[in-house]
C-alpha cells in the first residue's frame, strides 16, 4: 500500500514520466500498482470529504421521508446512510448521514429549511467530520 501511494505521489508531482517509471523507482510491479491504485488513498485526501449525521423526530405519514430527502438532494448533499425506527404513536426517529462536500447552501440554512417542514418535530446534529 505504501509503495502504491509513493507511485501516485511521483505521478501527481510530475517526478515520473509514466507509471512504469514510477513503479520501478519504488520497486513495485506495475500490475500491483494497477491492482491497488483505486483503493489506496493518502489520509489527507480522505478527510477532505465532509460528513454530518442528523437526527430527526418526525410524523409517520406517507411521503415524509421522500420530501425530507428531496430537500437534502436539492442542495447537493449525498445521503450515505439512513436508519429509521419503527413508528410508535405516529412518530418515528430517523438518522441520516450526509456527505456535504458539495452543499449549495450554508448548513445552518439547510437545517432551518428542514425544521420548517410541517412533519418534522425535531432536528439535531449528532456528529460531523470535516
Amino acid at each position: 500500500m505504501k509503495k502504491t501511494l509513493e507511485v501516485k505521489e511521483l505521478l501527481e508531482r510530475g517526478k515520473a514520466e509514466s507509471v512504469a517509471d514510477a513503479a520501478q523507482s519504488v520497486d513495485l510491479s506495475r500490475s500491483a500498482f494497477y491492482k491497488y491504485r483505486d483503493t489506496v488513498f493518502p489520509f489527507h485526501s480522505i478527510v477532505k470529504e465532509r460528513m454530518i449525521t442528523l437526527f430527526f423526530h418526525l410524523e409517520d405519514r406517507s411521503g415524509t421521508l421522500f420530501e425530507l430527502l428531496g430537500v437534502i438532494a436539492n442542495h447537493s448533499c449525498n445521503v450515505l446512510t439512513i436508519h429509521q425506527t419503527i413508528p410508535i404513536q405516529g412518530r418515528a426517529n430517523v438518522t441520516i448521514t450526509l456527505e456535504v462536500t458539495d452543499i449549495t447552501i450554508d448548513l445552518d440554512e439547510l437545517l432551518s429549511k428542514l425544521r420548517r417542514l410541517d412533519f418534522i418535530d425535531k432536528v439535531e446534529i449528532l456528529g460531523s467530520g470535516a
